[in-house]
């Protein structure tokens, strides 16, 4: 057998291992979504049609699951914030990417597990920083610069901000789920830059460095 006709067998199985790998991290980013971390690898197997020996064929355990995921998430999240930079009115894309994010993490239990308890810390939310802050930062110096948005908004507020209207998400989705959306707009008003004299912020931004501590002493929730 030639050196061709080895690679056209080994190209098909490389395209079907991928397609299998993709079919696998869809499942898991919609049972992830709907019921958090805890699901097993079985059933995200079942969730994607292939057998369990499949996902550990393409990942080495749950763990390299997540991280694979956890990248992807965060990678397609990026996408947006670029996209509100796009918006040509500066108050209007600060707002939008504060409502993409939130919605975001509203409607995925996984994420938010990623993103706020310590077995899913340290070195994945200083990746989600490392996407997201540059962004953040441009939105809020533009809306600031226009005056639109009040001078004393730091990069860190944003990310806690959402947090905060994630954490609303969870504990009325059975009840009222979209009630974060009330709390954004009450947010969004306390962004905005007044004629009259703002009041003072009675407590000094969080440090990067404060908010990565903040994330890691979170208590787990995971089986």
């Amino acid at each position: 057998m030639t050196d061709v006709d080895e690679a056209e067998q080994v190209r098909p199985l490389r395209r079907d291992a991928e397609r299998n790998r993709q079919r696998i991290l869809a499942a898991a980013a919609e049972v992830f979504a709907q019921r958090g971390l805890q699901v097993s690898l079985d059933e995200v197997a079942r969730h994607a049609g292939v057998g369990v020996g499949t996902v550990y064929r393409r990942f080495a355990d749950k763990e390299d699951l997540i991280q694979a995921l956890f990248t992807k998430r965060i990678d397609d999240l990026a996408v947006l914030a670029e996209a509100a930079l796009a918006e040509p009115d500066p108050w209007q894309a600060l707002v939008s990417y504060l409502e993409r994010m939130a919605g975001a993490m509203a409607g995925d239990a996984g994420l938010r597990q990623l993103m706020l308890f310590s077995p899913y810390a340290g070195e994945r939310i200083a990746y989600a920083r490392q996407k997201f802050s540059p962004s953040g930062r441009a939105l809020i110096k533009r809306a600031q610069a226009t005056g639109q948005a009040r001078a004393d908004l730091e990069t860190t507020d944003i990310p806690f901000m959402i947090l905060m209207l994630s954490t609303a998400a969870d504990y009325a989705q059975d009840v009222s789920p979209g009630i974060w959306r009330r709390y954004l707009t009450l947010l969004v008003d306390g962004l905005r830059a007044s004629r009259d004299c703002a009041t003072p912020l009675p407590a000094p931004p969080l440090l990067p460095e404060e908010m990565q501590m903040i994330m890691n002493q979170r208590s787990p929730q995971q089986h």
